[in-house]
């Protein structure tokens, strides 16, 4: 018998990243969540394709959570396309030109809009892997074994 649990985030941003990563990964990307990729800025969800390629979404859950986010565009130098993931309900003509769009629920997303394609340089990439790489091998480590999970980075 299955005894896996359907654990639904309590926040409405936490729910469209769950979504989101579901999304993703029916694309063949795998992803993690609430990534620092440099001091003072923490990106909801970065993606990694089977090309390589590295996308940043932001969840938006509601106008004033858009209005509120002042770094997004530091984003644009940490990743290949970024993304915008908003909710059904959410007043898209908010979002900026040039940007992609997802939407997304709780439960899956839908890649409405592309976001433009601006490779990262050679260097910058191998930075983003790494970051990336040791984020996700410490949230898995986090979870095998729980008292290491805020001495790990």
């Amino acid at each position: 018998m299955d005894q896996r649990v359907d654990l639904l985030p309590n926040l409405p941003g936490q729910r469209l990243q769950r979504g989101v990563c579901r999304g993703l990964r029916a694309l063949d990307f795998v992803s993690v969540e609430e990534l620092v990729p440099a001091p003072g800025l923490r990106v909801d969800v970065m993606a990694l394709g089977p090309k390589g390629e590295i996308w940043v979404v932001e969840c938006k859950s509601g106008r004033a959570d858009f209005a509120a986010d002042r770094k997004w565009q530091g984003y644009l130098d940490w990743c290949d396309r970024f993304f915008w993931a908003v909710d059904a309900d959410f007043p898209v003509e908010l979002l900026p030109e040039g940007t992609g769009l997802i939407l997304a629920d709780a439960y899956d997303a839908e890649v409405v809009r592309m976001g433009p394609e601006t490779p990262l340089a050679g260097a910058r990439r191998k930075a983003v892997l790494r970051i990336f790489a040791r984020h996700a091998a410490a949230r898995l480590h986090g979870l095998r074994d729980p008292a290491m999970q805020g001495q790990l980075s």
